[in-house]
């Protein structure tokens, strides 16, 4: 499970960190830019203009202190979501500006005999919130097992349609400090939860390694997600309702004002605890800016986009390539896809029609070795058969499943450990899918934190309706 697990923990943040919620506007904020309150007079900045767009508000952070016109501190207890260890405070230690940049720092130090982490949080809640527009930050991450950077938004007001997951979230950028290629966008939305996650990893260098431009369009019936001007993911299918009533009117809930936050979160269940190897001198969150550009006008009489179901094949198979005749390339997104993460290392080619995952490193997590296919329609009330052969170079076992990445990551078919062994053996699991219809299920082989590397082979994937 790649980010099954992942953003798992991130709803669990989300949901207790949810300290605003939802209103009900659907016209844009088009008040003026704040006036900057910082100590000492903010240098010129040329912001640029953007096509089709008029500058709503921006912060350059070229003064000598946060403008509290546009940023409020939000101080925390540690613990106070995911597991969290940092406290958030108002302490210019954790948040400061230096050289044109806002940073946002982690402290370790020592309390009661025992480490202790301070950081900052800031959000623009009730002084630059608005609905609809675009929103461009530019910053670089710190690096370090433990660091957890994040630039993100949740609504204006509470409640109005429900507390985390039903009143929304659009995170524009979250990187962990132990993988600083790969950055993430997500949009958090339900109940159920729901979500649709984009990442965009880079090569030969890093988001720790220099600054780089984060940007979200946001518009009635579509968000979509930019890094370094590279589009790599698109929501337009989202929902809100009470459990058990009917969802609310699209496109609920994000038709009503959001607000920009930033912090640096030190530990907790998803990004892990820091160790030794994490140098906290250097533990610094810096952004350049961020600005909120808005159109004229959006159309708000949006429909909600009917979903797409995959065919079965002839055969009544969901998979594709399912026999693997084809030698397909596993970084995409198209068919099977193999993934490592969290300190898993490993390879999967392939050959004389099957596929065959060679294990280096096991990782800390049952996802950091693994194979998927998504895109699977799941509907409710079918029964469903997933069978596949499967043998390794010494008995060892893994897990296979099929989740749900845009339902927050439940299990039409749980996580189902078995042992494979040199002898090649058909496996075959049937399952009933009880949750609503659902056109992006996915298969998968979890190959990570099993106590071994040995070598697998999995060949004659199926998944079937069966009756």
């Amino acid at each position: 499970m790649k980010t099954m697990k992942a953003l798992s923990m991130l709803a669990a943040l989300s949901m207790l960190a949810c300290t605003a919620g939802c209103g009900s506007s659907n016209t844009s904020n088009s008040g003026k830019a704040p006036e900057a309150t910082s100590g000492t007079p903010a240098e010129t900045v040329e912001v640029p203009e953007l096509d089709g767009y008029t500058l709503l508000w921006n912060d350059e952070f070229s003064g000598s202190a946060l403008d509290e016109s546009k940023w409020n501190y939000e101080p925390h207890e540690p613990g106070w979501t995911n597991e969290e260890l940092q406290e958030y405070t108002t302490s210019t230690d954790n948040v400061f500006l230096r050289d044109g940049k806002l940073v946002i720092k982690a402290v370790k130090s020592e309390k009661d005999g025992k480490d202790y982490y301070t950081s900052g949080k800031v959000t623009g809640q009730n002084k630059t919130d608005f609905t609809y527009g675009k929103i461009v930050a530019s910053a670089k991450v710190p690096e370090g097992q433990g660091l957890w950077p994040a630039i993100w938004m949740m609504p204006k007001d509470e409640n109005f349609y429900g507390q985390w997951p039903k009143c929304g979230e659009i995170d524009i950028m979250e990187v962990l400090g132990n993988d600083v290629n790969t950055a993430y966008g997500t949009l958090h939305y339900g109940e159920p939860h729901g979500e649709k996650q984009g990442t965009w990893a880079l090569t030969g260098q890093s988001y720790a390694d220099s600054f780089h431009e984060y940007s979200v369009e946001w518009e009635p019936g579509e968000i979509r997600w930019y890094i370094d001007g590279n589009l790599y993911n698109t929501a337009n299918d989202w929902f809100t309702a009470v459990q058990g009533e009917d969802e609310k009117p699209y496109p609920a809930p994000f038709d009503q004002p959001f607000f920009v936050q930033m912090n640096l979160a030190v530990g907790g269940t998803w990004p892990g605890d820091p160790d030794a190897s994490t140098d906290f001198d250097k533990a610094e969150f810096e952004i350049d800016y961020v600005r909120v550009y808005q159109k004229p006008e959006y159309d708000t009489n949006v429909k909600k986009p009917a979903k797409a179901f995959r065919e079965a094949q002839e055969d009544g198979n969901y998979i594709f390539n399912g026999d693997f005749s084809e030698a397909e390339d596993l970084t995409d997104d198209v068919n099977w896809k193999f993934l490592l993460f969290n300190g898993g290392e490993g390879a999967a080619e392939i050959r004389d029609n099957m596929i065959v995952i060679t294990s280096e490193k096991e990782g800390t997590e049952d996802y950091s070795v693994q194979l998927v296919q998504p895109d699977l329609p799941m509907i409710k009330g079918k029964k469903y058969r997933v069978t596949f052969d499967a043998y390794a170079d010494e008995e060892r076992d893994i897990i296979v499943c099929v989740s749900a990445p845009s339902a927050g990551w439940i299990r039409y078919l749980q996580d189902t450990k078995l042992q494979v062994t040199p002898e090649k053996q058909t496996f075959t699991y049937d399952f009933e899918m009880k949750e609503k219809d659902d056109n992006n299920g996915r298969l998968e082989f979890n190959l990570g934190h099993r106590g071994s590397t040995a070598t697998v082979y999995i060949s004659n994937v199926r998944v079937e309706e069966i009756k």
